[in-house]
């Protein structure tokens, strides 16, 4: 059993948020394989399946098994069922009592859809989609200057931000020690080898300068992991005193919207010592060794 979508591909300048392109998931109609007489065999012959039919009662959402059916002929999730108002079925006019439909298990299961994020090449069950999307390595991310509305997976708003608005990017290999000079609002970090992207945060606490690493994707994306680590060394000439500032963050948070991204309300940073940085007013910046693993 397989969907095609209807929303279509890509995202760029302008384009609105997924939420607003993903529309009412119940109109979708699932391409059904009609089943061969043997296990061997695949029938090429398909069917329209409107979604919502496969929706639960209760929660309005895709149905999760194990699936339940009242004498009406309604689905609920086991789940839903186990919370007030429970057992009787509320579309009923008289109530009814649900029982378990396993062959509504098979069906639930069996019904694909494709992920509608650009790249993602994905079908995953019908109930699976929403957990699915907000963790896909293809989610759409924000581009972080104001005013623009361009949208797209992690990958290429790395390159849009590059070309369109001069942001800085620098290319990290993993487990390798990078030295940069930081001082611009938003510095970006490309990864060789996977092509994720990593908002270097920089702001300002009093006249200490603070530095964070955000990943530029899904908020639920829980692979990889990824871990970094911040080395200021200093003071700066002239003067003679030697020092280092040592910070490792083991769990890089994600973001689809580095715009939002404020380093101070993170939940870790380094804090630079005014006597590190070099520079006056908006030009101070400092000099980082900078190490990203990936777990």
């Amino acid at each position: 059993m397989h969907v095609s979508p209807d929303n279509s591909k890509g995202m760029n300048r302008g384009s609105t948020s997924p939420v607003e392109n993903a529309g009412d998931r119940s109109a979708k109609k699932a391409r059904v394989d009609r089943p061969g007489s043997g296990q061997a065999k695949r029938a090429r012959g398909v069917a329209a399946l409107n979604m919502s039919l496969l929706n639960c009662t209760v929660c309005c959402g895709p149905c999760k098994p194990p699936v339940f059916q009242c004498n009406g002929r309604h689905l609920a999730c086991g789940r839903c069922l186990a919370e007030p108002p429970g057992e009787q079925c509320q579309k009923c006019e008289h109530g009814g009592g649900f029982s378990p439909c396993p062959i509504m298990d098979d069906i639930v299961s069996l019904a694909k859809v494709e992920c509608s994020h650009d790249g993602c090449k994905s079908s995953v069950p019908y109930h699976e989609l929403d957990d699915h999307e907000s963790a896909c390595p293809h989610s759409p991310c924000y581009c972080m200057q104001p005013g623009c509305g361009f949208v797209g997976p992690p990958q290429v708003l790395l390159g849009h931000l590059a070309a369109l608005h001069s942001v800085p990017v620098h290319t990290v290999r993993y487990g390798k020690v990078h030295r940069l000079r930081v001082s611009a609002p938003r510095f970006l970090l490309h990864g060789e080898g996977d092509d994720s992207a990593f908002l270097l945060a920089v702001g300002m606490l009093g006249t200490a300068m603070v530095v964070s690493a955000v990943c530029i994707r899904a908020g639920a994306s829980l692979r990889p992991r990824y871990a970094v680590k911040l080395l200021a060394n200093g003071p700066p000439p002239p003067s003679s005193a030697a020092g280092r500032i040592k910070w490792e963050l083991e769990a890089v948070t994600s973001s689809t919207r580095p715009d939002e991204v404020v380093v101070e309300e993170l939940p870790s940073f380094l804090t630079v010592p005014p006597a590190y940085l070099v520079g006056s007013g908006a030009s101070k910046a400092v000099t980082l060794d900078i190490r990203v693993d990936k777990m």
